[in-house]
């Protein structure tokens, strides 16, 4: 025995009778479908025939098929459960509309609330953003009032100052030139003589003497009123002005210091047409003249 015949399968047994039913089978099958296919294909001659009776009969009743056996009534304990069931699946459906119309209603509120409180915040907000402004604006406004009113004492101190000042100073100037004028006239204070010379200045030098003055007074109110100040003015020979005061003061008296400071500012004073300047000069002045 050879190698190739020991690893060779066996053979099955019965092969050729299973190959013979199977030639049969096909053989078979063939033949059915031929005859499918042609056994309409012959023709055959048709034969028409007519019977008559000679004694006319009546048809036979139509048989009427029988009727329908009515469907039996449902028991009162399957209606009753029926019934139930109906009922159950319907209050279901009803629980089941009215659960979700509560949560959308539940849902709506939340968002109604949810927006209220937004809204309530947003303006409270707004309230404390207004309230903080108003506050800072209120300090501003205080401590600008403190400012000028603080900047307004300080220049009121000062003028008040400036004016004292310039009193002192016109008061001195005064009491210089009484006792100058004294001296010269051989008096002594408070003597009622007659100075050496007692003509009255002309009418024209007064005139020069206030064009000169005028220029120099600084008074920006505007209050309508017109008033009056007069005032005495003390001069050198040489027309110096010696001191200055307040004769009869007007109801401002802003407009007093302000001729006074004029009369400083203007330091002398023009000569009269003879030459002369006199001693004590009175002069009257008004805002609008």
């Amino acid at each position: 025995m050879t190698a190739a015949a020991t690893l060779r399968p066996p053979e099955v047994a019965g092969i050729g009778r299973g190959l013979l039913f199977a030639l049969i089978a096909h053989g078979l099958l063939i033949l059915a479908l031929s005859y499918g296919l042609h056994w309409r294909s012959d023709s055959e001659p048709a034969f028409e025939a007519e019977l008559w009776s000679s004694i006319p009969q009546i048809a036979a009743p139509r048989e009427e098929a029988p009727p329908e056996p009515e469907p039996e009534a449902p028991k009162p304990e399957l209606k009753a459960r029926q019934q139930a069931a109906e009922e159950a699946a319907a209050e279901q459906r009803e629980a089941e509309i009215a659960i979700a119309k509560e949560k959308k209603r539940k849902e709506e509120k939340a968002r109604e609330e949810a927006a209220a409180k937004l809204e309530r915040l947003e303006k409270e907000k707004a309230a404390k953003e207004k309230e903080a402004k108003d506050k800072l604006a209120k300090e501003k406004a205080a401590k600008d009032e403190a400012d000028r009113k603080k900047d307004k004492a300080a220049k009121d101190a000062k003028e008040a100052k400036e004016a004292r000042e310039a009193d002192a100073k016109r008061e001195a100037q005064r009491q210089e030139f009484l006792r100058r004028i004294q001296g010269m006239a051989g008096g002594t204070p408070g003597s009622t003589g007659n100075a050496a010379q007692n003509a009255a200045p002309s009418a024209g030098w007064v005139g020069r003497v206030k064009g000169k003055i005028r220029p120099l007074i600084i008074y920006a109110e505007d209050t309508g009123s017109n008033p009056t100040t007069e005032v005495q003015v003390a001069l050198a020979p040489d027309g110096r002005i010696l001191g200055s005061k307040i004769l009869k003061p007007s109801a401002d008296p802003d407009w007093d210091r302000a001729v006074l400071r004029a009369i400083e500012k203007a330091e002398t004073l023009p000569r009269d047409t003879d030459g002369r300047v006199p001693a004590v000069l009175i002069l009257s002045f008004r805002p609008r003249e």
